[in-house]
């Protein structure tokens, strides 16, 4: 094999795409077979368990060894149960009962049911420090605002996951936390020291590592203070120096998407491929539906690379060394921990009441028997996409209220407005205030991450998946007949 064949074979071992469809493509396939390091799945790729299964297994039978990854973080982002909504609690929730056991048994259980569907990699726990109310991309994603609440509920999501022979990912590297924009659709400048860093972004990471977590993703986010080049995920400063030196962390780096526009918006995906593997990344995400004719680009990106003098050939041999060796460790650790049989509802592992008791409520909240839920819509940010979430997730069917919308209810129906960071949203606020003045028994529901002052959160779950959705039904009954015996009401 020549040098420039070997660096072919090297090139397409650090790709990893997504693709449309919920079969294999035959390009994919061919690629596979050729040496592609693996598949990100997508929710647009599943169906149902079985048919995910089948999926997994025609993408084993092209290549053995194949990485097959995976965004499921056991709350409101979720791949495998974007039709039906998450029944697991969250981040954020976790963070607030703040029991690690049950933190583990979680992260578990998110295990489990990624080896049935044959997934090896999930892009999970996110470990960032959700310290900026206003972000949009992270809130209840986040295990909380404390950094040694943080780390100890990453590294306990870490050795769950691991322990079922999933290969977890603590992310986004070096923190996205504090920031007000979505690295999807822009580049977030984050405007911290690297003493700043070490006191609070960087302590969930070192737990993680700790913990024992196989790859670790960057953050599209500049932060100029450290290396004010590009993002995180271009800069050796951030993922040499201090991920692999002053962390110490020997296992794969994956970048976050690199059709997100913090990451290619200006040059195309291909040279951000570059740039990524000569920053130091390992495995590079490339994004939903990509193409035959996408990764032939990147692929001849890299050799062109490599052929002007850009980008060492030992690189990008290493970077495909280290995913070849997470396929065979991940595989081998598989072998020898066996997929427990499963005959329950995954609906009824985590307890509903412990789920309510960490929500936070206005003082004299009150619910009344007679009300209508209304759900106040606001589209999803890219990471979550269209996963049915909340009420309607967990059985109702609600009124829809969007913008522009007027409410109209009979007379001494209490609405239930239910929303996603309503604080965030401008014509949301505007809603609420207006349904407030002509219904002063309104109550207003938040299942994101409320504004510090919880001006449009009369009761935040912190979360909304389905689970949440269960949660919020069972207490809005239990608060109703706890008012009604204490009315006299029958």
């Amino acid at each position: 094999m020549t040098d420039r064949e070997t660096s072919a074979r090297n090139a397409a071992g650090v790709l990893l795409p997504g693709f449309a469809g919920t079969t294999l493509p035959e390009w994919l396939a061919t690629r596979l077979e050729q040496g592609l390091a693996g598949v990100c799945l997508f929710a647009e790729n599943i169906v149902s368990l079985d048919q995910v299964r089948r999926l997994t297994d025609q993408i084993r039978r092209a290549n053995p060894l194949a990485i097959i990854a995976i965004d499921e973080e056991g709350g409101d982002v979720t791949r495998l149960f974007a039709a039906t909504g998450s029944p697991y609690p969250g981040n954020a929730i976790l963070g607030r009962i703040d029991d690690l056991d049950y933190t583990e048994a979680v992260a578990r259980s998110v295990g489990w049911q990624l080896r049935r569907a044959g997934c090896s990699l999930d892009f999970a726990p996110d470990v960032d420090i959700n310290s900026n109310p206003d972000n949009p991309v992270i809130g209840v994603r986040s295990f909380g605002t404390d950094p040694a609440l943080v780390a100890r509920h990453s590294a306990a999501w870490v050795r769950g996951l691991e322990s079922t022979g999933v290969a977890s990912s603590a992310k986004h590297f070096p923190g996205h936390g504090d920031t007000a924009q979505d690295s999807h659709v822009a580049l977030p400048v984050v405007d911290l020291s690297l003493d700043e860093l070490r006191e609070r972004e960087l302590v969930p990471f070192r737990a993680a590592i700790e913990a024992g977590t196989s790859t670790i993703m960057t953050s599209h986010i500049v932060l100029p203070r450290v290396d004010a080049h590009g993002p995180a995920t271009f800069s050796r400063r951030i993922l040499g120096d201090l991920l692999r030196g002053e962390l110490g962390f020997a296992g794969v780096i994956v970048t976050d998407a690199l059709d997100m526009a913090g990451a290619s918006a200006e040059i195309g995906i291909a040279a951000a491929a570059v740039r990524a593997v000569d920053a130091g990344c390992d495995l590079l995400c490339i994004g939903t539906r990509n193409t035959a004719e996408q990764l032939d680009e990147i692929v001849q990106a890299l050799l062109g690379a490599i052929s002007a003098g850009g980008l060492s050939a030992a690189r990008l041999e290493e970077a495909a060394a280290r995913n070849r060796d997470l396929a065979r460790a991940v595989d081998e650790r598989s072998e020898l921990i066996p997929v427990p049989e499963y005959g329950g509802e995954l609906d009824d592992e985590f307890d509903l009441a412990r789920t309510s008791g960490s929500f936070d409520l206005r003082p004299g909240v009150a619910v009344s028997a007679e009300r209508a839920l209304v759900v106040l819509e606001t589209a999803s940010n890219i990471a979550v996409g269209r996963s049915l979430w909340g009420v309607a997730a967990a059985g109702e069917d609600p009124i829809v209220l969007r913008r522009g919308d007027a409410l109209e209810l009979p007379s001494g129906v209490q609405p239930v407005l239910v929303g996603k960071g309503n604080h965030r949203h401008p014509w949301v606020r505007e809603a609420i205030d207006a349904i407030r003045a002509g219904h002063p028994s309104a109550l207003v529901v938040d299942m994101g991450w409320p504004g510090d002052d919880r001006a449009y959160a009369d009761v935040a779950t912190f979360g909304g998946s389905r689970h949440v959705g269960r949660a919020l039904l069972a207490w809005l009954e239990a608060r109703a007949d706890a008012v009604g015996t204490e009315t006299g009401r029958p």
